[in-house]
Order: structure tokens, then sequence, then C-alpha cells
């Protein structure tokens, strides 16, 4: 597979370009079909590679999924603390009472 021919089609996509950004399905999907289009049909990418390939790219998305449900966990976990604080700083402090018994 020519190597320089797909990279030129994604020339655009340097590290200067890409900060801030990340690379989603459609991006993996694009890359794909472009290296399958520049194979050679004599020597095909090996089908494994191709599958470790998918696997790597779902374990990814799986793990960008579970960073976002922790990051929303994490933010609603800061505002309820927040609000205890407020309700605890708007509460009078109890006196404890104490009883002798004798």
């Amino acid at each position: 597979m020519a190597v320089d021919s797909i990279s030129s089609q994604y020339a655009s996509y340097t590290p200067t370009t890409l900060k801030g950004q990340q690379l989603d399905q459609k991006d993996f999907l694009r890359l794909m079909t472009a290296q399958l289009s520049q194979q050679d049909p004599f020597n095909p990418v090996d089908n494994q590679q191709m599958v470790a390939q998918m696997a790597q790219f779902s374990s990814l998305a799986g793990v960008s999924e579970t960073n976002s449900v922790l990051k929303t966990i994490s933010d609603q976990l800061t505002a309820q603390t927040a609000l205890l604080k407020d309700i605890k700083a708007a509460t009078p402090a109890a006196t404890t009472i104490t009883t002798q018994e004798g």
C-alpha cells in the first residue's frame, strides 16, 4: 500500500490543526476506506491486521464514552458537594445538651 497517497489525502490533518479536537468514527471510516482503496489487489492487507485495527478503535470509543460518563458524574458530585457546603453553612450549629444522671 502506498502510504504517500494516503498521507497526501490527509495532509491537512496535522497535529497543530487537530489540537483540541478528537478523531471520531467518521474519520476512522474515512481512513479505513482510503487504506482499502489504495491497497495492492495482489497483496491485500492481512485480515487479522484489519480486525485488530477495528478492535482498537472500538476499544478507544468505549474508553472515550466511559470518560465522558465519569466526567458527568464528577461534575454532579462537585455540584452536590457545593450544595451540601451551602446547606451546612446556612444551618445553625446544633448545641449538644448533656444530662447528668445520678
